[in-house]
């Protein structure tokens, strides 16, 4: 299993933009899990946070393969994903994470 996160810094002046979009996801939501189930995400999170007055935003993933995943997603059939890739227009940059430690209990 992959774990993987990443922050994004977002452009200036787009926090309203990041609100559509969660709006639009969670009206969406099975045709979203639907991507999930094709790309073999097991776990997609997202987190607003503000730094020093800089919106970012957070994303987590935990998959079957992210690099695959993340193919797929390039690749997806699905009209939420066209959603998705519009709101990338709002992100200023993309800083990957590295992962220190990663713990599950599987009881």
């Amino acid at each position: 299993m992959d774990v993987g996160a990443v922050l994004i810094k977002l452009k200036k002046d787009t926090l309203a933009n990041v609100d559509v979009w969660r709006q639009e996801i969670e009206q969406r939501k099975a045709e979203a899990i639907q991507t999930l189930q094709a790309e073999g995400v097991k776990v997609e999170s997202w987190f607003h946070l503000e730094l020093d007055g800089i919106d970012y935003l957070l994303a987590y993933m935990r998959a079957d393969d992210i690099a695959h995943a993340q193919q797929v997603a390039r690749n997806s059939p699905f009209d939420i994903d066209k959603v998705h890739k519009q709101f990338k227009q709002n992100w200023e940059r993309v800083i990957p994470a590295k992962l220190l430690v990663d713990l599950e209990n599987n009881d």
